[in-house]
């Protein structure tokens, strides 16, 4: 049988990541990914998700990788303790049942190993479950135009290197328990889902980032049909076909 990741509605949706998690250059916060993520969850649910979005551009999952001097802090690995594990809201721990960690653009840009980022991401993930037990979607690197001339500090990749990320996520999902979002397929190399600064997604990349999670989760979480299993016994008939068929049937004399 297969297997159901998460059987009931989810309560806390947090979001980790670089700039584009953030917002990158949505035309506005409610066109981010992880916006429209909380959106697609809230719709299919009694509750509405609560939205944590832990997004800052320039970061990079670790401190060891070569341009953390060059990057934003704290990086994904100094954030664990105070930013996911210790978040709180009006003084109270706000925990997420849903994270979703979305690193390894900047990481592969700045130069830094698979292996690293590989062994880095699973104590992160080892970090988080021995105090949580959430589901965890880990995010593939988005699509990218400029990976060549993005300044001296943030130019070691090429495509490869981001399909090349894209897959030692996809392992690495498997191998720790995870689900996984492959984002690079998503886009498919559709420049057009791409913001003019070549980097950051546009309105409409970010709405396929958010499709794609929504899709993973949907897919793998039967909690997410609660609601929907709910009102499958009180729908009250709404499809007509009938002026269809007779139009037809008046002009090709069908009976």
């Amino acid at each position: 049988m297969k297997r159901d990741w998460w059987n009931k509605e989810f309560r806390i949706l947090m979001t980790l990541g670089d700039s584009i998690t953030a917002g990158g250059w949505s035309s506005n916060r409610d066109r981010c990914w992880a916006s429209l993520l909380a959106g697609m969850i809230t719709d299919y649910q009694r509750l509405p998700v609560h939205l944590v979005n832990l997004g800052i551009g320039a970061t990079v999952l670790s401190t060891k990788n070569p341009r953390y001097a060059a990057s934003t802090k704290p990086a994904a690995a100094e954030r664990i303790d105070d930013q996911v594990l210790g978040y709180t809201a009006n003084g109270a721990p706000l925990l997420p049942d849903l994270l979703v960690i979305a690193y390894g653009s900047n990481d592969a840009c700045g130069g830094g190993s698979i292996d690293l980022f590989c062994t880095e991401m699973e104590s992160i993930l080892r970090r988080i479950r021995e105090k949580i037990q959430p589901l965890i979607v880990l995010a593939g690197p988005y699509y990218m135009l400029n990976l060549a001339d993005r300044g001296a500090d943030w130019s070691y990749a090429t495509l490869k290197t981001f399909y090349e990320y894209n897959e030692a996520t996809r392992a690495m999902a498997e191998k720790n328990n995870c689900l996984f979002a492959d984002l690079m397929s998503t886009f498919a190399e559709a420049d057009w889902l791409v913001h003019r600064d070549l980097v950051h997604s546009n309105d409409l990349g970010h709405r396929l980032v958010a499709n794609k999670i929504f899709e993973v989760l949907a897919q793998n979480c039967s909690g997410l049909a609660m609601e929907t299993k709910q009102v499958e016994e009180h729908i009250v008939p709404w499809r007509d076909e009938a002026l269809l068929s007779a139009d037809f049937e008046r002009r090709h004399g069908k009976r």
